[in-house]
């Protein structure tokens, strides 16, 4: 594992990142966010999960530097007397949870399509780019709201487990098309290169030849791209939770955070929704950055 990471860090890719001053800093923000989310139960000061502990006599107390603030809650607290920056640690995770999941299936969909449309091309090829056509044409939040929706009509005393499904479906639903029209793009350069051609008069099967061959030569591209809407699909989730339609009520993501501390904003409690709102944005920000400096590294134009 040591050596690994010497190597990569040695490599042009890790001179890129050791050189820029953005890219640490980002990647030093992520790390953070994510090991605090990851190890919530560890990390965090109080379980905004657990009811017994919450004590309505202490909603709404503001930061503990601010007057009338106490030092048990260093953010201050909620309309329901939870600890904020705890509740911060514990939306992060389902926040970054359904923004990765969602971005994984949107990856496998995407992927698997634009090698099926560029290496097979005909009348498969040309589907898939009208389906693809058709998808570009809904906005998401409008496609996420739709199945949200639909999904809580028909499903309206349904477990919380099936909300986050519901979440997760509907982001990759339009995710997908972006990753299959990269690939696409790039099986079509990469499918009349001779190491291909080779391989098909070897007698390789074609679904060989696009995973084992192909695929591996696409998938820079994907990766920063995957960065990228890891960020988008966050910001979707707390938007879809900030209009009530995301995750239930009783799960502290950013978005739910944000939307309750809009209640209270011009009330003199603005911590509720100013933490939630800063912590959102500093993860958007860093993942972006993130990918932006990972795409800067993977042009060979820019080496």
């Amino acid at each position: 594992m040591k050596n690994t990471l010497l190597r990569w860090l040695d490599s042009d890719v890790g001179h890129s990142f050791r050189t820029s001053p953005v890219a640490v800093t980002a990647a030093v923000i992520a790390f953070v966010c994510i090991f605090c989310s990851v190890f919530a139960g560890w990390v965090a000061p109080h379980n905004p999960f657990d009811l017994a502990s919450l004590e309505l006599g202490d909603a709404r107390l503001p930061p503990a530097w601010s007057e009338g603030g106490t030092g048990k809650y260093l953010l201050g607290t909620d309309d329901q007397g939870r600890d904020i920056l705890s509740a911060l640690i514990y939306g992060a995770r389902i926040s970054l949870v359904v923004g990765v999941v969602s971005v994984i299936l949107s990856v496998v969909v995407g992927v698997l399509m634009g090698l099926l449309a560029g290496f097979l091309g005909g009348w498969l090829d040309a589907f898939l780019m009208r389906l693809c056509d058709v998808m570009l044409s809904f906005p998401p939040i409008l496609v996420a709201l739709l199945i949200a929706g639909v999904g809580r009509a028909l499903f309206p005393n349904a477990h919380e487990s099936l909300a986050f499904g519901v979440l997760i479906i509907s982001i990759s639903l339009t995710g997908w098309v972006q990753y299959a029209r990269t690939v696409r793009g790039s099986t079509l350069v990469e499918r009349s290169k001779e190491y291909v051609q080779a391989a098909r008069v070897t007698g390789v099967a074609p679904l060989r030849i696009m995973l084992r061959h192909v695929l591996p030569n696409v998938t820079g591209p994907v990766l920063v791209l995957a960065t990228i809407q890891v960020a988008t699909a966050i910001i979707t989730e707390a938007t879809l939770s900030f209009l009530g339609v995301g995750v239930p009520p009783t799960s502290p993501s950013l978005g739910t955070l944000i939307r309750v501390g809009n209640d209270y904003l011009f009330s003199g409690e603005w911590w509720i929704t100013v933490f939630p709102g800063a912590m959102l944005v500093l993860i958007a920000l860093s993942v972006n950055l993130l990918g932006d400096w990972l795409r800067d590294a993977l042009n060979p134009r820019l080496r």
